[in-house]
């Protein structure tokens, strides 16, 4: 089994492609700049992909639509 479960992050995000998306630029960040909002030993994922997707799971990653921008 998945962790988190797409259904739980779906009631975060609207959409799955707005998920991909979300979750693909927060990888790589994290790639990039090494900068981890959890401790290391926190992450039950080993991958930044699945990684990114627990912080938006735990609240640490605030998706901001075009409604949120008004």
């Amino acid at each position: 089994m998945l962790y988190p479960s797409i259904d739980k992050l779906l009631t975060i995000v609207d959409s799955k492609y707005k998920l991909v998306h979300v979750a693909s630029i927060r990888s790589k960040q994290m790639l990039e700049n090494h900068h981890f909002q959890m401790a290391e030993n926190e992450y039950k994922n080993k991958r930044t992909i699945g990684r990114a997707l627990e912080e938006l799971d735990h609240g640490l990653i605030k998706v901001i639509t075009h409604e949120d921008r008004k």
